[in-house]
Protein backbone atom coordinates (compact mmCIF):
# COMPACT_ATOMS: atom_id res chain seq x y z
CA UNK A 1 0.00 0.00 0.00
CA UNK A 2 1.43 3.38 -0.98
CA UNK A 3 1.92 6.32 1.33
CA UNK A 4 -0.75 8.93 1.76
CA UNK A 5 1.64 11.89 1.55
CA UNK A 6 4.24 11.31 -1.11
CA UNK A 7 7.37 13.42 -0.89
CA UNK A 8 9.51 11.78 -3.58
CA UNK A 9 8.15 11.06 -7.02
CA UNK A 10 9.43 8.56 -9.48
CA UNK A 11 10.83 9.79 -12.78
CA UNK A 12 11.48 7.13 -15.40
CA UNK A 13 14.85 7.07 -17.25
CA UNK A 14 13.30 8.12 -20.54
CA UNK A 15 11.55 11.17 -19.01
CA UNK A 16 11.83 14.30 -21.16
CA UNK A 17 10.21 17.50 -19.75
CA UNK A 18 10.28 19.11 -23.22
CA UNK A 19 7.69 16.65 -24.40
CA UNK A 20 5.17 17.87 -21.79
CA UNK A 21 2.45 19.90 -23.55
CA UNK A 22 2.27 23.51 -22.40
CA UNK A 23 -0.92 25.36 -21.67
CA UNK A 24 -1.27 28.10 -24.24
CA UNK A 25 -3.19 31.11 -22.91
CA UNK A 26 -4.01 34.21 -24.93
CA UNK A 27 -1.77 37.18 -24.32
CA UNK A 28 -4.72 39.53 -23.85
CA UNK A 29 -6.26 37.33 -21.20
CA UNK A 30 -8.27 39.23 -18.56
CA UNK A 31 -8.22 38.65 -14.79
CA UNK A 32 -10.79 39.78 -12.23
CA UNK A 33 -9.17 41.81 -9.46
CA UNK A 34 -10.35 43.99 -6.58
CA UNK A 35 -9.07 47.57 -6.69
CA UNK A 36 -9.81 51.11 -5.57
CA UNK A 37 -10.27 54.14 -7.81
CA UNK A 38 -6.83 55.80 -8.12
CA UNK A 39 -8.20 59.35 -8.60
CA UNK A 40 -11.43 61.36 -8.61
CA UNK A 41 -13.40 61.04 -11.84
CA UNK A 42 -16.80 61.88 -13.32
CA UNK A 43 -18.81 59.60 -15.60
CA UNK A 44 -19.45 61.04 -19.07
CA UNK A 45 -22.74 59.17 -19.46
CA UNK A 46 -24.65 60.12 -16.29
CA UNK A 47 -22.36 62.68 -14.62
CA UNK A 48 -21.89 60.58 -11.48
CA UNK A 49 -18.87 61.48 -9.37
CA UNK A 50 -16.57 58.61 -8.43
CA UNK A 51 -14.25 59.54 -5.62
CA UNK A 52 -10.72 58.31 -4.98
CA UNK A 53 -10.60 55.14 -2.90
CA UNK A 54 -13.95 53.67 -3.99
CA UNK A 55 -13.68 49.88 -4.40
CA UNK A 56 -14.54 48.03 -7.61
CA UNK A 57 -14.42 44.52 -9.01
CA UNK A 58 -12.35 45.30 -12.12
CA UNK A 59 -11.00 43.34 -15.07
CA UNK A 60 -7.26 43.60 -15.67
CA UNK A 61 -5.38 42.92 -18.90
CA UNK A 62 -1.90 43.58 -20.26
CA UNK A 63 -1.67 46.28 -22.94
CA UNK A 64 -0.17 44.90 -26.13
CA UNK A 65 2.81 46.57 -27.82
CA UNK A 66 3.24 49.10 -24.96
CA UNK A 67 5.89 49.08 -22.29
CA UNK A 68 8.18 51.46 -20.41
CA UNK A 69 11.77 50.35 -19.88
CA UNK A 70 10.65 46.74 -20.07
CA UNK A 71 7.78 47.27 -17.57
CA UNK A 72 4.39 46.12 -18.82
CA UNK A 73 1.42 48.48 -18.81
CA UNK A 74 -1.92 47.23 -17.47
CA UNK A 75 -5.43 48.33 -18.37
CA UNK A 76 -8.41 48.20 -15.96
CA UNK A 77 -12.12 48.05 -16.76
CA UNK A 78 -14.67 49.24 -14.20
CA UNK A 79 -18.38 50.13 -14.33
CA UNK A 80 -20.11 53.28 -13.20
CA UNK A 81 -21.98 52.84 -9.93
CA UNK A 82 -25.06 54.59 -11.31
CA UNK A 83 -25.45 53.82 -15.04
CA UNK A 84 -23.10 50.79 -15.31
CA UNK A 85 -21.21 52.42 -18.18
CA UNK A 86 -17.74 51.02 -18.78
CA UNK A 87 -14.76 53.14 -17.70
CA UNK A 88 -11.17 52.26 -18.54
CA UNK A 89 -7.81 53.59 -17.34
CA UNK A 90 -4.26 52.25 -17.46
CA UNK A 91 -1.01 52.55 -15.54
CA UNK A 92 1.65 55.19 -16.25
CA UNK A 93 4.99 53.96 -14.85
CA UNK A 94 6.86 56.91 -16.37
CA UNK A 95 5.07 59.41 -14.07
CA UNK A 96 4.17 56.85 -11.37
CA UNK A 97 0.50 57.57 -11.96
CA UNK A 98 -2.61 56.43 -13.88
CA UNK A 99 -4.02 57.81 -17.12
CA UNK A 100 -7.72 57.97 -18.05
CA UNK A 101 -8.66 56.40 -21.43
CA UNK A 102 -12.43 56.70 -21.95
CA UNK A 103 -15.77 56.61 -20.22
CA UNK A 104 -15.00 59.37 -17.65
CA UNK A 105 -13.04 62.57 -17.12
CA UNK A 106 -10.46 63.02 -14.41
CA UNK A 107 -11.04 65.82 -11.93
CA UNK A 108 -8.25 68.32 -11.19
CA UNK A 109 -6.64 67.39 -14.49
CA UNK A 110 -5.89 71.06 -15.33
CA UNK A 111 -3.72 71.47 -12.25
CA UNK A 112 -1.79 68.34 -13.15
CA UNK A 113 -1.24 69.57 -16.69
CA UNK A 114 0.02 72.92 -15.40
CA UNK A 115 2.53 71.25 -13.14
CA UNK A 116 3.74 69.08 -16.01
CA UNK A 117 4.18 72.16 -18.23
CA UNK A 118 6.21 73.96 -15.56
CA UNK A 119 8.45 70.95 -15.13
CA UNK A 120 8.99 70.75 -18.89
CA UNK A 121 9.92 74.44 -19.16
CA UNK A 122 12.30 74.20 -16.23
CA UNK A 123 13.99 71.22 -17.80
CA UNK A 124 14.43 73.01 -21.14
CA UNK A 125 15.88 76.05 -19.44
CA UNK A 126 18.43 73.98 -17.56
CA UNK A 127 19.51 72.30 -20.79
CA UNK A 128 19.98 75.69 -22.50
CA UNK A 129 22.00 77.12 -19.61
CA UNK A 130 24.19 74.05 -19.55
CA UNK A 131 25.57 74.72 -23.06
CA UNK A 132 25.26 78.54 -23.35
CA UNK A 133 26.83 80.77 -20.62
CA UNK A 134 25.37 83.94 -22.15
CA UNK A 135 21.91 82.46 -21.74
CA UNK A 136 22.64 82.05 -18.02
CA UNK A 137 23.44 85.79 -17.73
CA UNK A 138 20.29 86.76 -19.62
CA UNK A 139 18.12 84.57 -17.42
CA UNK A 140 19.67 86.09 -14.28
CA UNK A 141 19.00 89.65 -15.46
CA UNK A 142 15.43 88.70 -16.32
CA UNK A 143 14.94 87.15 -12.88
CA UNK A 144 16.33 90.24 -11.11
CA UNK A 145 14.09 92.60 -13.12
CA UNK A 146 11.09 90.41 -12.41
CA UNK A 147 11.91 90.40 -8.71
CA UNK A 148 12.22 94.21 -8.61
CA UNK A 149 8.88 94.60 -10.38
CA UNK A 150 7.22 92.25 -7.92
CA UNK A 151 8.62 94.22 -4.94
CA UNK A 152 7.45 97.54 -6.44
CA UNK A 153 3.98 96.17 -7.04
CA UNK A 154 3.85 94.86 -3.49
CA UNK A 155 4.89 98.26 -2.08
CA UNK A 156 2.22 100.00 -4.15
CA UNK A 157 -0.41 97.62 -2.88
CA UNK A 158 0.65 98.29 0.72
CA UNK A 159 0.47 102.07 0.25
CA UNK A 160 -2.94 101.74 -1.41
CA UNK A 161 -4.23 99.65 1.47
CA UNK A 162 -2.91 102.16 4.02
CA UNK A 163 -4.61 105.08 2.22
CA UNK A 164 -7.90 103.24 2.03
CA UNK A 165 -7.87 101.74 5.49
CA UNK A 166 -6.36 104.72 7.39
CA UNK A 167 -4.99 102.39 10.03
CA UNK A 168 -2.30 103.66 12.38
CA UNK A 169 -0.19 100.62 13.24
CA UNK A 170 1.76 102.47 15.94
CA UNK A 171 -1.46 103.43 17.70
CA UNK A 172 -2.64 99.83 17.47
CA UNK A 173 0.57 98.56 19.04
CA UNK A 174 0.38 101.22 21.77
CA UNK A 175 -3.22 100.32 22.55
CA UNK A 176 -2.32 96.64 22.69
CA UNK A 177 0.50 97.37 25.16
CA UNK A 178 -1.84 99.44 27.33
CA UNK A 179 -4.38 96.63 27.38
CA UNK A 180 -1.70 94.18 28.41
CA UNK A 181 -0.51 96.45 31.23
CA UNK A 182 -4.07 96.98 32.47
CA UNK A 183 -4.75 93.26 32.44
CA UNK A 184 -1.53 92.60 34.34
CA UNK A 185 -2.43 95.26 36.93
CA UNK A 186 -5.89 93.74 37.40
CA UNK A 187 -4.36 90.33 37.96
CA UNK A 188 -1.99 91.74 40.59
CA UNK A 189 -4.87 93.47 42.40
CA UNK A 190 -6.91 90.27 42.40
CA UNK A 191 -3.96 88.36 43.84
CA UNK A 192 -3.50 90.96 46.58
CA UNK A 193 -7.21 90.83 47.48
CA UNK A 194 -7.09 87.05 47.69
CA UNK A 195 -4.03 87.24 49.97
CA UNK A 196 -5.75 89.78 52.24
CA UNK A 197 -8.88 87.63 52.46
CA UNK A 198 -6.81 84.59 53.38
CA UNK A 199 -4.93 86.54 56.07
CA UNK A 200 -8.19 87.85 57.53
CA UNK A 201 -9.66 84.36 57.68
CA UNK A 202 -6.57 83.05 59.46
CA UNK A 203 -6.66 85.94 61.94
CA UNK A 204 -10.38 85.39 62.67
CA UNK A 205 -9.75 81.72 63.31
CA UNK A 206 -6.94 82.58 65.72
CA UNK A 207 -9.13 85.07 67.57
CA UNK A 208 -11.96 82.53 67.86
CA UNK A 209 -9.56 79.95 69.25
CA UNK A 210 -8.22 82.48 71.81
CA UNK A 211 -11.73 83.48 72.89
CA UNK A 212 -12.70 79.82 73.36
CA UNK A 213 -9.66 79.25 75.55
CA UNK A 214 -10.46 82.38 77.62
CA UNK A 215 -14.05 81.29 78.25
CA UNK A 216 -12.94 78.03 79.90
CA UNK A 217 -12.82 78.47 83.74
CA UNK A 218 -9.36 78.40 85.21
CA UNK A 219 -8.81 75.81 87.92
CA UNK A 220 -7.82 77.36 91.29
CA UNK A 221 -4.40 76.36 92.46
CA UNK A 222 -3.75 75.86 96.18
CA UNK A 223 -1.57 78.52 97.71
CA UNK A 224 0.66 77.05 100.39
CA UNK A 225 1.44 80.51 101.84
CA UNK A 226 -2.21 81.43 102.37
CA UNK A 227 -2.22 80.35 106.04
CA UNK A 228 -1.40 83.33 108.15
CA UNK A 229 -1.81 81.55 111.50
CA UNK A 230 -0.49 78.16 112.54
CA UNK A 231 -3.91 77.15 113.84
CA UNK A 232 -5.70 77.74 110.50
CA UNK A 233 -4.66 74.34 109.31
CA UNK A 234 -6.85 72.75 112.00
CA UNK A 235 -9.99 74.40 110.60
CA UNK A 236 -9.48 73.04 107.06
CA UNK A 237 -10.22 69.54 105.94
CA UNK A 238 -6.84 67.79 105.85
CA UNK A 239 -8.20 64.67 104.16
CA UNK A 240 -8.54 64.50 100.38
CA UNK A 241 -11.85 63.98 98.61
CA UNK A 242 -11.20 60.27 98.14
CA UNK A 243 -10.91 59.68 101.94
CA UNK A 244 -14.08 61.52 102.88
CA UNK A 245 -16.43 58.52 102.40
CA UNK A 246 -14.18 56.42 104.66
CA UNK A 247 -14.20 59.09 107.37
CA UNK A 248 -17.97 59.45 107.15
CA UNK A 249 -18.50 55.67 107.56
CA UNK A 250 -16.06 55.65 110.52
CA UNK A 251 -17.87 58.54 112.20
CA UNK A 252 -21.25 56.86 111.72
CA UNK A 253 -20.01 53.64 113.38
CA UNK A 254 -17.79 55.04 116.14
CA UNK A 255 -18.61 58.72 116.34
CA UNK A 256 -16.62 61.93 116.47
CA UNK A 257 -14.47 62.42 119.51
CA UNK A 258 -13.15 65.79 118.50
CA UNK A 259 -16.49 67.62 118.38
CA UNK A 260 -17.43 69.73 121.33
CA UNK A 261 -21.15 68.94 121.06
CA UNK A 262 -20.62 65.21 121.76
CA UNK A 263 -18.15 65.75 124.61
CA UNK A 264 -20.22 68.43 126.29
CA UNK A 265 -22.50 65.90 128.01
CA UNK A 266 -19.67 63.63 129.06
CA UNK A 267 -17.31 66.15 130.62
CA UNK A 268 -18.31 67.50 134.04
CA UNK A 269 -16.85 70.76 135.27
CA UNK A 270 -14.85 70.59 138.41
CA UNK A 271 -15.37 73.01 141.20
CA UNK A 272 -12.92 75.79 141.33
CA UNK A 273 -10.18 75.19 143.85
CA UNK A 274 -7.29 77.18 144.91
CA UNK A 275 -4.88 74.93 143.17
CA UNK A 276 -5.51 73.49 139.76
CA UNK A 277 -5.17 69.80 139.27
CA UNK A 278 -1.76 68.87 137.87
CA UNK A 279 -3.38 66.48 135.38
CA UNK A 280 -5.39 69.39 133.94
CA UNK A 281 -2.29 71.48 133.77
CA UNK A 282 -0.59 68.66 131.89
CA UNK A 283 -3.52 68.48 129.44
CA UNK A 284 -3.46 72.22 128.84
CA UNK A 285 0.26 72.10 128.26
CA UNK A 286 -0.30 69.25 125.82
CA UNK A 287 -2.88 71.25 123.90
CA UNK A 288 -0.66 74.29 123.83
CA UNK A 289 2.21 72.38 122.40
CA UNK A 290 -0.07 70.80 119.80
CA UNK A 291 -1.40 74.14 118.66
CA UNK A 292 2.03 75.71 118.56
CA UNK A 293 3.55 73.02 116.31
CA UNK A 294 2.16 73.88 112.84
CA UNK A 295 4.40 71.44 111.10
CA UNK A 296 2.61 68.37 112.50
CA UNK A 297 -0.25 66.97 110.42
CA UNK A 298 -3.82 67.90 111.30
CA UNK A 299 -4.84 64.30 112.08
CA UNK A 300 -2.17 64.06 114.84
CA UNK A 301 -3.33 67.38 116.29
CA UNK A 302 -6.96 66.25 116.42
CA UNK A 303 -6.01 62.93 118.08
CA UNK A 304 -3.86 64.71 120.68
CA UNK A 305 -6.65 67.13 121.64
CA UNK A 306 -9.22 64.34 121.97
CA UNK A 307 -6.83 62.24 124.12
CA UNK A 308 -6.17 65.27 126.34
CA UNK A 309 -9.89 65.74 126.90
CA UNK A 310 -10.32 62.06 127.72
CA UNK A 311 -7.43 62.28 130.16
CA UNK A 312 -8.98 65.28 131.83
CA UNK A 313 -12.30 63.47 132.04
CA UNK A 314 -10.70 60.44 133.73
CA UNK A 315 -8.89 62.64 136.23
CA UNK A 316 -12.12 64.37 137.13
CA UNK A 317 -13.82 61.00 137.80
CA UNK A 318 -10.95 59.88 140.06
CA UNK A 319 -11.12 63.04 142.06
CA UNK A 320 -14.89 62.76 142.46
CA UNK A 321 -14.66 59.22 143.74
CA UNK A 322 -12.05 60.24 146.28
Amino acid sequence: MSERKVLNKYYPPDFDPAKIPKLKLPKDRQYVVRLMAPFNMRCKTCGEYIYKGKKFNARKETVQNESYLGLPIFRFYIKCTRCLAEITFKTDPENTDYTMEHGATRNFQAEKLLEEEEKRMQKEREEEELNNPMKVLENRTKDSKLEMEVLENLQELKELNQRQANVDFEAMLKQYKELEEEQRRKEQEEDEQEMKAMLEQAQNRRLLADSDSDEEPAKPRPNPTAHTKPTDILQEDPQPQSKKPRMESWERSVGKLSTKAQLAGLVARRKEKDKADPALENGMETRGTTASTGSLPAATAAATSSLGLLGAYSDSEDSASD
